[in-house]
């Protein structure tokens, strides 16, 4: 995007140039306990222009340029419930016993102390403002849906009109071509959209960003841990129409799909069929248009919360972290949404922007781990953690973003298979069960401990994972390498 248009953005967007030059003022060692403010986005692959996508988002982009961006992060679980699970209570997926949407973490480990539960004893307030535990869009927007009451001392959920607008929302049936619109229904889990006549503060995330406001205004005597979770770009992509402008339709590359690229993946890794949906060119670019302009409106929403933080001189003595509960696919492979570990949905967009940091601006190729974000806060914020937390501390890499680090990232994934060859799940049904690694150069990855198949991609030539190698003869030492890191787990990964 050139500057001009940037420029035309903001105007429209009613943010003004001014607010390109937000900056936190010069870090220094705190003299007194830091903040936190946590900022989560839902369904958000890594797709911001400060990791050279193409949507525009200059909010998120201005924090990158005060923190440290992590290019390679990944959740642990690509779907909602699991991955905030997962990451709100230092723990992987195995352990939580959490691997789908139903499962209350607290039924399986009630006595977790989880990352927002340890800043609330170490005498924090604590609160919430929309979505961090898992609950249903947009049915349950305005519940507090599967929360965790003994992680917060306030909780909100805003409801906006995007909630009250489903009869205007158009949505793609999963197998069916035909662009419908549907008058009720859980749009959660459709491609789905709306271009909405309301304003940024009538929606769901304008007015999470105004409670957040609040909040920061309200308590900004003591130290605080504030988490604050943006619905979008989840579906149904609701968000005005100037954003849908940024995107004309026309204009979008697809991803393409080789031949033969869906062929040489075991059926255990593809989750759409057929491909694509069904759908045609021209409406993989309307989604497409959707989901980014919704990344965009997220983007806005974002930003009222930094200026706040600004406005109310708490910028220099705060830890903010932006990430999203795991990626998305837009057509890579002929996928469609999450539920895979292919890099476009296990992959994770991650930012720390921490007082004193030596790393304000930079990038880093480290691995990194959703797991990682409570070690790191409470690293950050000088409290003991508990010790059976599952991830490390990213601090190390806040002032040294090259040095050394761990050798793997894993992601796990259950789902259900064709063809009868998986474990038994609800119903007698077959299911997968895949497990990935990703190193710095590859990502091995095995369904049903190699029964349904494996995958190997090398990221030095193959970065969009469109050959598989694993049954390569001149791969088969990295293979037996890989295999040995992914059933050693987490611990043989550790940073060095």
């Amino acid at each position: 995007m050139n500057s001009t248009s940037r420029r035309d953005f903001l105007k429209l967007a009613g943010l003004g140039v001014a607010a390109l030059a937000w900056r936190a003022p010069a870090l220094a060692a705190p003299a007194k306990p830091l903040n936190v403010l946590l900022l989560v986005s839902d369904d958000c692959r890594a797709v911001q222009g400060c990791y050279g996508a193409p949507t525009v988002t200059p909010r998120i982009d201005q924090l990158a340029q005060r923190g440290l961006r992590f290019d390679r992060a990944y959740c642990q679980y690509p779907l909602c419930n699991p991955s905030r699970a997962s990451f709100l209570t230092g723990l992987r997926p195995d352990t939580t016993g959490v691997s789908e949407n139903q499962t209350f973490f607290r039924d399986k480990r009630p006595q977790t102390v989880t990352l927002p539960q340890l800043f609330k004893n170490n005498g924090y307030f604590v609160a919430r403002v929309g979505k961090l535990y898992h609950y249903g869009v947009p049915k349950q927007i305005g519940t507090d849906g599967m929360d965790d009451p003994a992680s917060w001392e306030q909780r909100y959920n805003p409801r906006g009109r995007d909630c009250d607008d489903e009869d205007k929302i158009f949505s793609i049936i999963t197998g069916e071509k035909a662009q419908v619109a549907v008058g009720s229904g859980n749009y959660g889990g459709t491609l789905s959209w709306l271009a909405s006549e309301a304003s940024d503060i009538e929606q769901t995330d304008g007015k999470i960003a105004l409670e957040a406001c609040r909040l920061l205004r309200e308590n900004k005597a003591k130290p605080f841990f504030l988490a604050v979770g943006f619905f979008r770009p989840h579906t149904p992509y609701v968000s005005p129409k100037k954003y849908f402008g940024l995107y004309p339709a026309e204009k979008l590359a697809l991803a393409q799909v080789p031949a033969g690229d869906r062929e040489g993946k075991p059926p255990a890794a593809l989750t759409v069929t057929p491909p694509h949906y069904g759908m045609d060119e021209a409406q993989q670019r309307v989604v497409m248009q959707a989901y980014y302009a919704s990344v965009s409106f997220m983007d806005t929403q974002f930003g009222v919360v930094l200026d706040e933080l600004e406005k109310q001189g708490l910028a220099q003595n705060t830890v903010v972290v932006f990430l999203s509960d795991h990626g998305y696919h837009l057509g890579e492979h002929g996928q469609w949404q999450k539920m895979t570990v292919f890099e476009e949905a296990a992959r994770v967009p991650l930012i720390i922007s921490a007082p004193g940091m030596k790393a304000s601006g930079k990038a880093t190729q480290r691995l990194a781990e959703l797991v990682d974000v409570y070690p790191t806060l409470a690293d950050l914020c000088g409290l003991k953690a508990p010790a059976d937390l599952e991830g490390s501390s990213l601090r190390p890499l806040l002032d040294d973003p090259e040095r050394a680090w761990k050798k793997g990232a894993f992601t796990q994934v259950r789902h259900g298979l064709r063809g009868g060859l998986g474990s038994k799940g609800p119903k007698g049904r077959s299911m997968a069960d895949g497990r990935s690694v990703r190193t710095e150069r590859y990502r091995y990855t095995e369904w049903n401990a190699g029964a349904a198949g494996a995958e190997l991609y090398d990221h030095t030539s193959d970065p969009r994972e469109l050959h598989n190698l694993a049954a390569d003869p001149k791969c088969a030492a990295v293979v037996q390498e890989l295999k040995a890191m992914l059933h050693g787990g987490w611990q043989a990964a550790k940073p060095q």
